[in-house]
């Protein structure tokens, strides 16, 4: 599965995902789960690069001193919002809201979808930001809160 990158704005970012074949929907239940999960993760700031203190150790973390005054003023990296998967023939997409969440995230994202692509669901390629020619995105400002719907 290949990764590809358009124009990229993490407030408002969609995320296309071109398979081998008109998806089933035992196919495109695994790949929502897999963003769902992942948006879950990013909710709840756990893509925050500025608190990789277990990554930033290295490979030997045995008795590793966790240092939780670190991790308590580290600036908060939650995600903000995610839509509704959207499917046209072999594509499907959803909407990102990224909010203050490291690229760290994105990274996360494309090893998961690396690895179920080879094991369940074949996928030719992820593409992040930016959008398809042939499926424009259709953007009504909402009046009651200034956020794309």
């Amino acid at each position: 599965m290949e990764i590809q990158f358009r124009e990229f704005n993490q407030f408002d970012l969609w995320i296309w995902v071109e398979f081998e074949s008109v998806p089933s929907r035992n196919e495109t239940q695994y790949v929502e789960e897999l963003f769902d999960s992942w948006f879950y993760l990013g909710k709840l700031g756990g893509f925050n690069a500025e608190n990789l203190q277990i990554q930033d150790t290295g490979v030997e973390v045995s008795y590793l001193d966790y240092d939780h005054d670190q991790a308590d003023n580290a600036m908060m990296a939650p995600m903000h919002n995610m839509g509704d998967w959207e499917y046209l023939g072999m594509w499907g997409r959803c909407w990102f809201d990224l909010g203050t969440s490291d690229l760290v995230a994105l990274d996360v994202l494309a090893n998961a979808m690396t690895q179920l692509s080879k094991d369940f669901v074949p996928m030719k390629r992820m593409v992040i930001g930016g959008e398809n020619p042939d499926w424009h995105v259709e953007r009504e400002e909402s009046e009651s809160n200034g956020w794309y719907e």
